[in-house]
């Protein structure tokens, strides 16, 4: 399965590949950024072994993009990464996941066009049902990013990992559905032109 990079305005998502590692390294390693996340990453090693990981998965099942900020009469720069999983093209359903940025850059608009790009991505080529969102149910900025993305409240998987640090979490699921996708569309786009307070 090919997998695209993705153009927006201010963003662009580039398939992931090994020769981001040095650009990714440069905001990989603040620690707030693996809180949440089921996999820490501290130091060059471990970013080594993140990439590897996704580079692995099996191109059918999973897609993973390099967050790229767009810099008008600038080098681009790499701020982050996002994930396609769990994707089943029988079904047509996927969840979109493992997506984090520098935090310089939360609530500047720039994690809403990376969204508006993945849900256009496999609502309107791919052509899926549903694509799920599931967070750390400590995790509130991003369970409210997720409502605010137009995302519906599914339910919690209590008990449902075991953290690094040997804490238990559960998963707080959201879901947008083809018939919802209209909507989260138009509403994404106008949080887009109304600018980072919006987005």
């Amino acid at each position: 399965m090919t997998h695209p990079a993705l153009e927006g305005k201010r963003v662009r998502l580039e398939p992931l590949s090994s020769a981001h590692i040095s650009a990714l390294e440069a905001v990989a390693l603040d620690a707030t950024i693996w809180r949440y996340m089921l996999t820490r990453v501290s130091n060059r090693k471990e970013l080594n072994a993140w990439v590897d990981a996704a580079l692995a998965a099996p191109s059918d099942k999973q897609i993973t993009w390099a967050t790229v900020l767009k810099i008008e009469g600038s080098a681009d720069r790499i701020i982050g990464s996002t994930r396609l999983i769990d994707l089943d093209l029988h079904h047509r359903t996927a969840e979109i996941g493992h997506t984090w940025l520098t935090p310089a850059l939360h609530g500047t608009g720039v994690n809403t066009e990376a969204k508006l790009l993945q849900l256009t991505y496999v609502f309107e080529d791919l052509r899926l049902n549903r694509v799920a969102f599931k967070t750390h149910h400590e995790n509130l900025q991003s369970q409210a990013a997720i409502r605010k993305l137009g995302a519906t409240y599914e339910g919690t998987f209590r008990n449902h990992y075991v953290m690094p640090d040997g804490s238990l979490r559960h998963s707080v699921w959201f879901s947008i559905t083809r018939d919802d996708w209209p909507q989260v569309q138009s509403r994404l786009m106008l949080r887009l032109q109304e600018g980072p307070r919006s987005a």
